[in-house]
């Protein structure tokens, strides 16, 4: 679904009655003679060279005014399904294909689609295969208002562009390094006598992360007490660029030293100064940063790691999206008020503390951890 953010966007492009470097309009669908020219376009549409989502707006009349043509009961639209299967069987270079979604919007005057096309870091796109008039290996992009014609390539200057973003020469250091550390056979450990493990990436050996260990935390949080040692050990973590710290965060080595990672996120479930009694709860997203770094301190190799790693996971949540974690707080708020039926089948661990803490909280915040869970799961399912 669109967010209001985009559909807001959406209109005001009609408004511009003109089109651009990353959107296009459409009287109608594309005919079936006419299929060529959609490839075509989404083709230029995923080459944009604005780096971003790209859209095909369709149901709107350049010629009479940019007016509205309604959409809704044409007997060639179609939908996110049927352009995937479309593309799926043109035969692109690399077998990697743009990311399309179709997004109906109902508007005033009728119903208009917006074909998306997804912003991807795998550009240049093009075909291995002719398809009709589409020529393989031609490489075609979007400039200002206009596609490549279907029989020429694009200027050398904008193929290279393209290249660049491909291997992520365009990117700040900051996502240049969080795309290396995805890499991770690809970081070499320095060879260092201190306390501080350090790793460089080899093929550009300016990007450094390390970390040790924190003299002034010992504090608890509840996911310690998933391991079979729930001693807390405290590290700093720093990703630096030459000597310039780009991103930090606090590690924590689990059971004992047999887990490394970097500490999840927090959140509340309710907000304000109506609730006295705030539900945090513990978290990563795939593809942030956080979640990178989770990844990379991993080894899968080791078994008590990966025990080790599979217990902390039990208590904290994953989301796919930042999009996916806001809907389901918002659910699981929706919930909370019958929270004790989600209390069956859940084991609180023992939890040895120090005196100077209260072990109700912490058994709390693991119950609530466990519940979420389970509500994430609902929610999925929902």
């Amino acid at each position: 679904m669109f967010e209001k953010e985009q559909i807001d966007e959406v209109k005001e492009l009609i408004s511009f009655k003109q089109e651009g470097s990353y959107w296009d309009f459409k009287r109608e669908w594309y005919s079936e003679g006419k299929l060529a020219d959609l490839l075509h376009d989404i083709i230029c549409m995923a080459n944009n060279l604005e780096n971003r989502d790209a859209y095909i707006i369709i149901g709107i009349d350049e010629e009479s005014d940019y007016c509205v043509r309604d959409v809704f009961e044409k007997h060639n639209r179609k939908n996110t399904q049927m352009l995937v299967d479309f593309l799926r069987d043109k035969k692109f270079a690399g077998g990697i294909r743009p990311r399309v979604v179709v997004e109906p919007l109902q508007l005033a005057e009728g119903t208009i689609d917006i074909i998306v096309i997804k912003n991807g870091y795998y550009t240049p796109y093009y075909l291995e295969e002719k398809y009709r008039d589409v020529n393989a290996n031609n490489i075609y992009v979007r400039v200002f208002d206009t596609n490549t014609p279907k029989n020429r390539s694009a200027d050398i200057s904008h193929i290279e562009l393209l290249w660049k973003k491909r291997f992520h020469l365009l990117s700040s250091p900051l996502e240049q390094v969080f795309y290396y550390l995805l890499k991770k056979d690809e970081w070499s450990n320095v060879p260092d006598d201190s306390s501080i493990t350090r790793q460089y990436y080899k093929y550009c050996p300016e990007y450094i992360i390390e970390h040790f260990e924190c003299d002034d935390r010992n504090g608890y949080e509840y996911y310690l007490f998933s391991q079979t040692d729930c001693t807390p050990h405290w590290y700093n973590i720093y990703v630096r660029y030459y000597q310039t710290t780009l991103f930090s965060t606090i590690g924590v080595a689990l059971d004992g030293g047999r887990y490394f990672t970097n500490v999840p996120c927090t959140e509340f479930l309710f907000s304000g100064v109506r609730h006295h009694n705030l539900v945090s709860f513990k978290y990563f997203i795939k593809g942030s940063k956080e979640m990178i770094l989770h990844d990379f301190f991993y080894d899968n190799e080791n078994s008590e790691a990966r025990y080790a790693k599979d217990c902390f996971e039990e208590c904290i949540l994953l989301f796919y999206t930042e999009e996916e974690k806001e809907k389901f707080k918002d659910y699981a708020i929706s919930k909370w008020g019958s929270r004790d039926k989600y209390l069956k089948d859940i084991h609180i661990p023992y939890m040895e503390l120090p005196d100077s803490y209260r072990p109700e909280a912490f058994k709390e915040d693991y119950e609530n951890a466990l519940i979420l869970k389970k509500l994430l799961d609902e929610f999925r399912t929902y």
